[in-house]
């Protein structure tokens, strides 16, 4: 009889050793679902806005394998984060299937997804007036499928943005005021409270600086107001490179420079565009807190095109670079990283649809990586340890740009103009 009650406890303590054994095995499963709190402002979770269209003709789109290409490039250099928009055409579902795909084939792949929904106002981008206090038709079929994709692959989509620069105004063929952005905000957090979408889905919408009261009192208003308490964190857009030419004067103050050379004008310009997007983001922080408001804010979009015909380069405010491309890059990483907000860069790859007819119109070329998978000057290290080896951007390996001559590359950078030459070029 005692030899049967031992072996009874014996038997019982061993399933209690089980049990907890399962409960701390469901336990770290649980804490490998990460959520956007885990994730945003965590600097091993780099992010970098994506496009994958390859083409002039923006109805091509990108094949599954093309996608899956181009997450395995953004992987290997560090990329966990990507946000793309394009839910009313295949690019965003594919994306999101490319991903599963690439997870279940390596459980150790990982990569998440800041989904957006375009917005538009009524009339926008037709031949009528645009009207900027209605909305589109449109804007309730991208949400539902923002939803429906979100609650399909919840364990990618960890963020929904609504709309995509949707409310500055010098969008003027689309914008919409505010109260339409509050309104499908609103939409998602009462899906999120009715248990129809997850409560862990952090919702946001993505726009300029200005639009978030870091800029002009013609933003503040109250529908602006209520929507900053709505989302769960602020996105927020910042561009030094197009103010080189609209709000030059950071650009052009020669204060600090006189004796310098070349290259020393040219790094403390870059500095200064640095500290310009700091800014920016202040003022935004500064409009968040004085409405008794705290809540993260994480750039949303922000990056420096290589090239430009036009208002950025030789007749303009001698911007753009692969050079200065690449000091922009790491200045806004090691800004990010090291005060915990996430930088979804803008771009990871050049989108040749962009821009127009013109092939210099700098819309094309803010990509890191060149279409047919050339790393520009603020990847060339990456190529050098060998962090592409292997991987391919259509068909071709991963190789530098200028066949990796840096002194050719330098041929192509000029220094910033003084207010004299701005003037001079204007005329």
């Amino acid at each position: 009889m005692k030899k049967f009650v031992f072996i009874f406890l014996i038997c019982v303590m061993w399933s209690c050793k089980e049990g907890k054994n399962e409960n701390i095995e469901s336990s770290a499963t649980e804490k490998t679902e990460l959520t956007a709190k885990d994730i945003l402002g965590n600097p091993k979770y780099l992010a970098m806005s994506y496009g994958g269209y390859r083409y002039p003709d923006h109805n091509i789109e990108p094949t599954l394998d093309e996608l899956k290409d181009d997450m395995l490039l953004l992987h290997a250099m560090g990329i966990r984060t990507v946000r793309t928009y394009k839910v009313h055409k295949p690019q965003a579902e594919n994306l999101l299937k490319a991903i599963s795909e690439l997870k279940q084939k390596d459980p150790k792949f990982e990569m998440y997804v800041m989904l957006g929904a375009w917005i538009d106002c009524k009339n926008a981008w037709t031949d009528k007036e645009p009207i900027h206090n209605e909305e589109s038709e449109d804007n309730k079929p991208q949400m539902e499928k923002a939803v429906a994709l979100a609650n399909q692959y919840p364990d990618i989509v960890k963020v929904i943005a609504v709309g995509n620069e949707a409310m500055v105004k010098w969008a003027a063929s689309y914008y919409v005021e505010p109260w339409v952005i509050l309104k499908w905000v609103n939409y998602l957090q009462d899906l999120k409270k009715e248990g129809k979408l997850s409560p862990n889905l952090w919702v946001t919408s993505s726009d300029n600086f200005a639009s978030w009261g870091g800029g002009g009192e013609e933003y503040h208003v109250e529908d602006l107001n209520k929507l900053i308490k709505a989302v769960d964190f602020l996105s927020v857009h910042t561009y030094p490179m197009h103010d080189t030419h609209y709000q030059p004067e950071f650009w052009l103050d020669q204060e600090g420079l006189e004796g310098k050379t070349d290259m020393e004008k040219i790094e403390i310009s870059m500095l200064r565009a640095k500290e310009y997007a700091m800014a920016q983001t202040e003022n935004v922080k500064k409009y968040m807190e004085s409405l008794g408001v705290n809540k993260p804010i994480h750039i949303g979009e922000t990056g420096w095109a290589s090239f430009s015909s036009g208002h950025y380069g030789t007749n303009g405010s001698k911007a753009c670079d692969e050079f200065k491309e690449a000091l922009y890059y790491k200045h806004m990483r090691d800004w990010t990283n090291d005060a915990g907000l996430s930088c979804f860069y803008f771009e990871g790859f050049d989108e040749p649809w962009k821009g127009g007819d013109n092939p210099g119109n700098s819309e094309k070329h803010f990509g890191l990586f060149t279409v047919d998978g050339k790393t520009k000057y603020a990847l060339w290290d990456e190529v050098d340890k060998g962090t592409f080896k292997g991987l391919t951007r259509n068909g071709n390996e991963i190789t530098k740009t200028y066949n990796g001559n840096k002194d050719a590359l330098m041929n192509d950078v000029e220094v910033p103009p003084t207010r004299e030459e701005w003037e001079a070029l204007k005329k």
